[in-house]
């Protein structure tokens, strides 16, 4: 499992410390480009080393991970946090964050005004 010296790749680490579901989504997720590897995007075969700084964006909050230790095959869950160190930011308080509009059940389509209302919520 973990690996003496050598590197692994990225989207393999990212999956094996579960810190994405599958490495199909890890894969994909550096090929849209939100995993940086010490501030610079990376591609899904690029190797990770122990000391890499490896930023990873998933649902419009950002995972801060610096690597401690390589491993290839993926692990439970405390045998992975003891792989990485942890510095993402805290994530915003929830009443930061916009509510969605929310309609009453069988009111129909909205109307010109409140998709209007609505734009507005949102900012556009």
């Amino acid at each position: 499992m973990e690996t003496e010296g050598g590197a692994v790749r990225i989207d393999a680490w990212i999956w094996s410390v579960r810190l994405t579901k599958t490495r199909s989504i890890a894969a994909t997720a550096c090929r849209a480009g939100h995993v940086r590897l010490n501030g610079e995007r990376a591609k899904p075969a690029q190797t990770v080393k122990p000391g890499d700084e490896v930023r990873l964006r998933q649902e419009g909050y950002e995972r801060v991970v610096v690597v401690k230790r390589l491993i290839r095959k993926r692990v439970g869950a405390p045998v992975a946090v003891e792989c990485y160190e942890d510095n993402s930011p805290p994530p915003p308080p929830r009443e930061a964050v916009a509510p969605a509009g929310v309609r009453d059940r069988g009111a129909g389509r909205p109307t010109k005004r409140d998709r209007r209302e609505m734009e507005h919520l949102r900012g556009r």
